[in-house]
């Protein structure tokens, strides 16, 4: 029997974030005279981190809730979709104006709240999953039990947010993906809560060694003739428990979580690395092209050339194998 120590809990922890990567970084400055709003319309997938510069404002997301935020207080809105940043709670919709990229910045006015805004593609490599488990919205400031270092970032983006300084819109997309990147790893860290109040279903995973020990070598060697016997073997158990287990803490079985990490990491590699098809299949165990196109188009639901080639782009986190 294998022998497992906590330690490897937090390799999976590990494994899961050293992909984490922040894409397509739009940094905008905007300023909310009385009674107006600016209103976001970002596609599923395309998240936005916003961070008070300077007064308080209100967020309101797709569903209708409404937080009130000042100065220093940063949010991620993971999933993107429709939501605005408003001067005041009760801000009519009439004075609520989509964001407008193409249009010059507002001049200063001391005596009005700033919001700094980041469009940016959220992708989390292995743990990819968990995105549709995030909550609608994840508030910073709830989460500095679990990553204290947020504080001094926040200062700094409040400094750069209050001073024009030559280099401020570089430096200040750099803090914020700092701070997007701590904010997502503190929540996976504090459980992985959704926006029900529950933790993510596999998260179970993240504290059991044993399923801990199978789900980074498969991270790990991806590309390996991986079966259920050979992963509860890793896991130091027999194959029904291991089975049964797995599907207890990840919500599904083994053979189909490796199936879908290959799918993200080949999307990966198509679409980010622009490596060839041919290789791509090699490198994920297929023998193949035409069992890796089949296994692949099941899964993302398109051909792996129309995703190297640009010509059909789909959320990691929709990919899922259809039966």
């Amino acid at each position: 029997m294998q022998k497992h120590s906590p330690s490897q809990s937090a390799a999976l922890m590990n494994e899961l974030l050293v992909g984490m990567r922040l894409a397509g970084v739009q940094f905008r400055r905007l300023v909310l005279a009385p009674g107006t709003g600016i209103s976001f319309s970002n596609t599923t997938g395309r998240g936005q981190f916003h961070f008070v510069g300077r007064g308080a404002v209100w967020l309101r997301t797709a569903s209708g809730t409404v937080h009130a935020v000042t100065a220093g207080d940063a949010m991620l809105v993971p999933h993107g979709g429709a939501h605005a940043m408003m001067a005041e709670s009760n801000t009519p919709m009439a004075g609520v104006a989509p964001l407008d990229l193409a249009a010059l910045p507002l001049p200063d006015d001391p005596g009005l709240p700033v919001v700094y805004s980041y469009c940016m593609d959220i992708d989390l490599g292995g743990m990819q999953p968990l995105v549709a488990a995030m909550p609608e919205v994840m508030l910073a400031g709830t989460l500095l039990a679990n990553a204290p270092e947020i504080t001094p970032i926040l200062g700094a983006m409040e400094r750069e947010a209050m001073h024009a300084q030559a280099g401020q819109a570089g430096i200040l997309a750099r803090l914020a993906e700092v701070l997007a990147s701590l904010t997502v790893r503190g929540w996976v860290a504090g459980g992985c809560v959704d926006r029900h109040g529950v933790a993510a279903a596999w998260t179970g995973a993240l504290h059991d060694p044993r399923l801990s020990r199978a789900i980074v070598d498969m991270h790990k060697d991806p590309g390996r003739n991986w079966t259920v016997e050979t992963l509860a073997t890793a896991a130091g158990t027999s194959r029904s428990v291991f089975a049964q287990r797995f599907l207890q803490a990840t919500g599904v079985s083994p053979l189909r979580y490796l199936t879908e990490l290959r799918m993200r990491l080949a999307v990966q590699r198509l679409g980010r690395d622009r490596q060839a098809v041919e290789v791509v299949a090699a490198q994920l165990g297929y023998g193949s092209l035409a069992a890796f196109s089949r296994a692949f188009k099941r899964t993302v639901g398109t051909s792996p050339g129309a995703v190297r080639a640009g010509a059909q782009k789909r959320p990691l986190a929709q990919a899922t194998v259809r039966a």
